[in-house]
């Protein structure tokens, strides 16, 4: 009965878990799956999220099912990090926010939403994007296209392709941007560039769909939602799909949000109810622990401000780790520029290395890497760092 169903190749990311499971390699150090270790490769429970958790548990109540659009607390929280507290957009009502099982749950219901109601329109993600951004709007029958983005042999921006792309573009297409720490390549638009492409995309009535994964480990929380704040100002239509799995580290408890801005409040009402009939046809509602969590930390000014804090904890090893690999390489690898290392944002590097070289890095070394090179930088300590590096570095000499 089942004999004409395709095997699954697996996921390219996922599967890199398991090869480093079966690895004996002592030494062995995963940078593919994009997760926060702290220095001691620990996943960490910020402090904010143990109080949040301890109030939650003091008493234990029911758990009854949430509404499709999810607890109040946990959408407002959405927006104002999103949009910022005293927002225009925000006390007109005119952004319709529904809380999401992560930022991929956010995909997908926008997708579904971009499918039922833009039926035309045609969704282009840059090249290179996550891979799993192609695979959720396709699933939803979304047409989906690519526009230039990164040049691996410069490691920069291809910004004029990129603009001079996106200008011949349809009416009402969307365009999927990174508003920071872009992945896979961890290079994002100035403000200037932003303000540029933001110009092109409301000259040809455009939709931005910003998905917005890593707020807060990019420069700060507003830098990093400049380009969401400031296509709202120019008056786009706006989709904004946000995860919490990074900057709460709630990786599994998937809690998210998806932020539609509409021109009128009640523009926003409608869509309100299609999201909310979309999440019913999907999963019905998200669940409700990790919404309380968000909601609690989000909402409560000294939990808020604490989390803000242990954030930039965060991003700053990050960055320590790029000056610190970026330092050995070169030491290393003199006739080679390491530059993109620490222009890069975020939690990932584009590290440029060839099929043959990351294959190598696995089977020798036990280092493992996306086979794009992409190298999550949250992965590396003070006890691996060199130990990367120098990998790096023995097969980067072939």
């Amino acid at each position: 009965m089942f004999e004409r169903v395709d095997y699954y190749a697996g996921d390219p990311i996922l599967g890199l878990v398991d090869k480093f499971v079966a690895d004996s390699n002592p030494n062995k150090v995963n940078l593919g799956i994009g997760i926060y270790y702290d220095e001691d490769s620990k996943l960490p429970v910020l402090e904010c999220v143990k109080t949040a958790e301890q109030r939650i548990a003091d008493p234990i109540s029911p758990r009854p099912y949430l509404p499709m659009a999810g607890l109040p607390g946990h959408r407002l929280a959405c927006q104002n990090l999103l949009f910022g507290q005293d927002a225009a957009v925000l006390q007109e009502k005119r952004v319709a926010t529904i809380a999401t099982l992560g930022g991929s749950g956010a995909l997908k219901v926008g997708a579904e939403f971009i499918h039922e109601w833009f039926p035309a329109s045609k969704c282009y993600v840059s090249d290179p994007t996550w891979s799993n951004h192609i695979a959720i709007f396709e699933g939803s029958d979304v047409e989906v296209g690519t526009y230039p983005y990164y040049d691996t042999a410069t490691s920069s921006i291809k910004f004029d392709e990129m603009l001079a792309f996106i200008a011949k573009l349809n009416k009402h297409d969307v365009v999927l941007l990174h508003p920071c720490c872009h992945n896979p390549t961890g290079m994002d638009l100035t403000h200037a560039q932003w303000d540029e492409l933001l110009d092109i995309m409301k000259q040809h009535e455009l939709i931005a769909f910003m998905d917005i994964a890593y707020q807060g480990f990019g420069q700060d929380m507003d830098h990093d939602a400049y380009a969401i704040r400031k296509a709202v100002a120019l008056g786009l239509p706006v989709f904004v799909s946000n995860s919490f799995s990074k900057n709460l580290s709630l990786y599994g408890e998937r809690v998210g949000g998806l932020s539609v801005v509409c021109p009128t409040a009640e523009e926003a009402e409608r869509v309100f109810g299609q999201l909310n009939y979309a999440v019913r046809r999907i999963y019905t509602s998200p669940p409700s622990h990790g919404g309380r969590v968000v909601d609690i930390v989000m909402n409560d000014e000294a939990l808020h401000q604490q989390w803000v804090g242990e954030v930039y904890g965060m991003r700053d090893r990050i960055k320590a780790m790029r000056l610190k690999l970026k330092s050995v390489l070169e030491a290393n690898v003199p006739a080679r520029n390491f530059d993109y290392i620490t222009k890069q944002n975020g939690m990932f590097s584009f590290t440029g290395l060839t099929p043959k070289q990351i294959e190598r890095l696995q089977t020798e070394f036990g280092v493992y890497i996306v086979s794009n090179s992409r190298m999550c930088m949250a992965g590396l300590n003070v006890n691996n760092v060199d130990y990367v590096a120098n990998a790096m570095a023995e097969v980067l000499k072939d």
